[in-house]
């Protein structure tokens, strides 16, 4: 008798919920055909303005990705040749600097300390000795 029971219950149960359901959608407010119109046409001109927008920007995007990449390459690619270049200037001017200066080391040892001295001998006559000039102009 348990069992004959339950179907009973589980029928009522139905039965209440589908007049609930049915008492609900009478409270609901149903729009108008011509604010469904109105709302329908808000919501596609909306989605067609986004679209146009996402569009162009992807058209920039993408012009921007393409020709900044390209110009970045052809930079980096010019800046590693100018690198290797420099660095093969740069090996062969140290190597021509140093045999220069063994060949003229050798013949220009004393060469040197006389312009030094001559340095020296010139920065001593360019240099006041007289200071009596100074303390009259400043009386």
């Amino acid at each position: 008798m348990g069992k004959a029971e339950k179907p009973e219950k589980t029928s009522k149960k139905q039965k209440h919920f589908w007049k609930d359901f049915k008492a609900e959608l009478k409270k609901v407010i149903w729009p108008t055909k011509s604010q469904v119109i109105n709302n329908t046409v808000i919501v596609i001109a909306i989605v067609l303005i986004v679209t146009a927008i996402v569009f162009v920007l992807d058209l920039a995007f993408e012009a921007l990705n393409t020709y900044g990449i390209n110009k970045l390459k052809t930079i980096v690619q010019n800046s590693v040749v100018t690198e290797n270049e420099n660095e093969t200037n740069a090996g062969s001017n140290e190597n021509e600097n140093q045999e220069e200066n063994d060949e003229t080391g050798e013949n220009n040892s004393e060469g040197e300390n006389s312009q030094e001295e001559n340095n020296e001998q010139a920065n001593g006559q360019d240099a006041p000795n007289d200071t009596t000039n100074v303390e009259d102009t400043a009386q």
